[in-house]
Formats: C-alpha cells, sequence, structure tokens
C-alpha cells in the first residue's frame, strides 16, 4: 500500500495546479531566503508544475535505482523502509509545493517556519529507517569504509540514524527561532549529521579492521 503513496501525492500536485490555473498571477514565488522572504519569481507555468515535475521525476526514477544496483538483493531486505523514504521525501516536496500555490494565490504562508518544520520531519523519518538499510550503491552513507564491509556499514547507519534523527528533532525546534536563526541551525545540524555520519564510518572501519 506505502508504494502507491508517492502516486497519489504525484497526482495530487498536479491536480492542484490544474485546479488554481486560472486564479495565478503571472508572476509566482520560487524562492525564498533565509529570512523567509521571497527573492525570486517565476512565471505561471514554472510556478505551477516545476515542484509536481521534480516529484514525478522522483517516483519513476528512485523505485527502479535497485534494478541497477550491483547488490540489488540488499534492497529486498528493506524495501518497506525504501518505500517509506520515497514517499515522506515526495510528501516533503507535496506540502511545499501546496505552499506555494497558497502563497501565490494570496494567502499568508510563513516559509521560514514550515521549510524546518518539513526538513526536521523528514529528517526523524529517514533518520529512523536508515539502522534498517543494507548494504547498497544508492541510499545510505555510502564511504570507502561502508562499502568496503558490511559490518561497518551497519555500525554506522546505526550512529547515522540516530544523528539524523537529533538533527531533525534541532531543525524542527529551530521553526520557533528567528528567521534568520533558524537557517543557520538548519544548515549546521544538517551538515553536522552528514560529517559525523563520514567521521564515524572511518573510524568504525579502523577498529574492525585492526581487530
Amino acid at each position: 500500500m506505502r508504494k502507491w503513496i508517492p502516486a497519489v501525492l504525484v497526482a495530487a500536485s498536479f491536480g492542484l495546479s490544474a485546479a488554481a490555473w486560472s486564479r495565478l498571477p503571472e508572476r509566482v514565488p520560487i524562492h525564498w531566503n533565509f529570512r523567509g522572504e521571497v527573492d525570486r519569481w517565476g512565471g505561471r507555468l514554472e510556478g505551477a508544475f516545476l515542484l509536481p515535475i521534480i516529484a514525478l521525476a522522483l517516483w519513476l526514477v528512485l523505485p527502479r535505482l535497485p534494478l541497477i544496483d550491483p547488490r540489488r538483493a540488499s534492497f529486498d531486505k528493506f524495501r518497506d523502509s525504501y518505500e517509506l523514504i520515497i514517499a515522506a521525501t515526495i510528501g516533503f516536496l507535496f506540502a511545499v509545493h501546496c505552499a506555494v500555490i497558497a502563497t501565490a494565490l494570496g494567502h499568508p504562508v510563513p516559509m521560514g517556519r514550515l521549510v524546518p518544520v518539513g526538513v526536521g520531519l523528514l529528517f526523524i523519518t529517514i533518520g529512523n529507517v536508515l539502522p534498517r538499510t543494507r548494504p547498497n550503491w544508492w541510499m545510505g552513507v555510502r564511504t570507502p569504509w561502508t562499502l568496503s564491509n558490511d559490518r561497518v556499514w551497519q555500525r554506522t547507519h546505526r550512529v547515522s540514524g540516530w544523528l539524523m534523527v537529533a538533527a531533525g528533532i534541532v531543525i524542527l525546534l529551530s521553526a520557533f527561532l528567528p528567521a534568520s536563526w533558524g537557517f543557520a541551525v538548519l544548515l549546521v545540524a544538517a551538515l553536522g549529521s552528514a560529517l559525523g555520519s563520514v567521521v564515524y564510518s572511518y573510524l568504525a572501519w579502523k577498529q574492525e579492521t585492526s581487530r
């Protein structure tokens, strides 16, 4: 059932754009700065269909990546988690798309608050299922050390999951800070969890190979 959620969200994105098309202005907000202010505008076509097209591309490509993975058998061991990550990612894009359309129609949407909440929830969701992943070439912490040792992969993704959940909680709470501070916290938390995962993968590899 979960694998159909992205399809429903993609269809809903296109449906929302089609329903709002006649009421959209010629200039639609496309990008917001770190203060939550619109800093780039696009045409009606771009504003209405850019994110739905990106979501459609992800829905078409991501489920098929395991087919060309040399270790594609690994995906059978965490397919539910992989499908959840796809659904969560496309769900995040759908939420942002709804906010874009609402803003274009004149509704006040606090993007400086909405984006940290969405990113935080996405990090928490991915972090919770990351330890279930198995070695592959497309998803997870793919360093020379995790890809060369299955035990290092397992240890790294357990720690990386904790780091992503912690980063997600911090990013989520940053929505209550001033917009400029919230962006800085989001950036530091995201980079910190990524860097921490890479460093730990090396340390775990050193420990495992020294035994």
